[in-house]
């Protein structure tokens, strides 16, 4: 009897932020510098002024007639500005937007980035790279919420999964980690690590999106621990983000490990880790040692015979070496359960600066352009003989 386990960063199903385009990173920075300042108890006067620059940037104010001014089209912006009680921002006539709040205390509310629909082309893309690889269990990364995975279930699956399941995270952004079962895999239990706080940050959760810990029940009643990841990206407006993913690999790594303690034989860690491995003889795994140094307990399954890469090592955008993002990691036990596994790229179209489709791995015929493809990253899979 097999089970097919699958990893698949769809980049969201639906909608997704404009901020997230490829280009928009000093957005994305001004975004996340913005909610960090603004949530300060008292605000200095460089405050007030970073906050306005970042304001500006992420287009809720812009200039005219030598004035920052409120957007007069809000929502050709990248963002909008909540108010929801007291006063934040205010527009004198005749002069410039000035910030009157003197801290958290004087409002309520939030900067909300902007979403669009994503391109219906890639929307079917991605059900067709879902489809063809079957998964029974499928962990889905960047999807925004559950009803987008039960809509895009009903609608573009012919309803394959029986099980969708999804915990809000800690991105505002909407980018969080799910999971789809087909009727043959029942979840059990689902116990979120969303609170884990950041030794290094005070005050701060750790996990960029979360690391739930699902407790499935496999065709013939064994137990499977599933946990999904998206570790933090290689963009970081606090600054080098190695140490903060180097911390989440540890977190991950004590969490399997109590599994472990607590008598779990089939575990599987997965998902978008989001650093890839080193050229060296043997590799090297910056900022993931605590789960792929040596020493590990876990087995990383591309490394096994069974699995095939195809004509690339990676499995993000051109599919380098170093873009090896995208990981199936598993116990000793179940590590000698894997009979095959592979990347699938039908619906990656490579890096999207290319005009032309990638010559070294077969695409859809649909896809003609770098939007139509069903994400930058390529699904992952194994196979388990139970």
């Amino acid at each position: 009897m097999t089970v097919r386990v699958a990893t698949f960063n769809v980049e969201n199903l639906f909608e997704r932020a404009k901020a997230l385009s490829s280009g928009a990173g000093p957005v994305l920075a001004a975004y996340s510098r913005f909610g960090a300042v603004s949530a300060e108890a008292a605000y200095t006067e460089v405050d007030k002024r970073e906050m306005l620059e970042d304001l500006e940037t992420l287009q809720v104010l812009v200039r005219a007639d030598n004035r920052l001014v409120l957007n007069p089209r809000p929502f050709q912006a990248w963002a909008l500005l909540r108010e929801n009680r007291g006063d934040f921002l205010k527009q004198p006539g005749g002069g410039d937007a000035t910030i009157v709040a003197t801290g958290r205390g004087d409002w309520i509310g939030w900067v909300d980035l902007i979403t669009e629909p994503v391109d219906e082309i890639a929307t079917r893309m991605t059900a067709k790279v879902v489809n063809e690889v079957a998964a029974d269990i499928l962990c889905l990364v960047e999807a925004e919420h559950r009803p987008a995975l039960v809509r895009f279930n009903e609608a573009l699956l012919d309803r394959r999964y029986a099980h969708a399941m999804l915990v809000d995270g800690n991105d505002p952004r909407g980018i969080d980690v799910g999971v789809m079962t087909t009727g043959r895999v029942a979840i059990e239990s689902v116990r979120s690590h969303v609170d884990d706080p950041d030794p290094e940050r005070a005050g701060r959760a750790l996990f960029s999106r979360d690391c739930p810990v699902y407790q499935l029940r496999l065709p013939g009643g064994r137990e499977l621990f599933l946990l999904p990841n998206h570790f933090k990206s290689q963009s970081f407006s606090g600054g080098d983000p190695d140490p903060l993913r180097r911390r989440q690999s540890a977190r991950v790594r004590e969490i399997y490990d109590a599994l472990r303690a607590d008598g779990a034989e089939l575990v599987v860690v997965l998902g978008d880790l989001n650093k890839g491995p080193t050229n060296d003889d043997p590799p090297r795994h910056p900022t993931l040692e605590p789960l792929l140094g040596p020493g590990t307990p876990l087995v990383d399954t591309a490394s096994l015979p069974v699995f095939d890469p195809g004509p690339r090592p990676g499995t993000f955008q051109s599919c380098s070496l170093r873009n090896r993002l995208d990981y199936v990691l598993v116990s000793p036990e179940l590590a000698a359960l894997v009979t095959a596994g592979g990347v699938f790229r039908k619906g990656l179209w490579g890096d999207p600066d290319n005009v032309n489709p990638p010559a070294q791995w077969q695409i859809y015929p649909e896809i003609t352009a770098s939007r139509h493809g069903a994400s930058d990253h390529a699904a992952v899979w194994i196979d388990i003989d139970l």
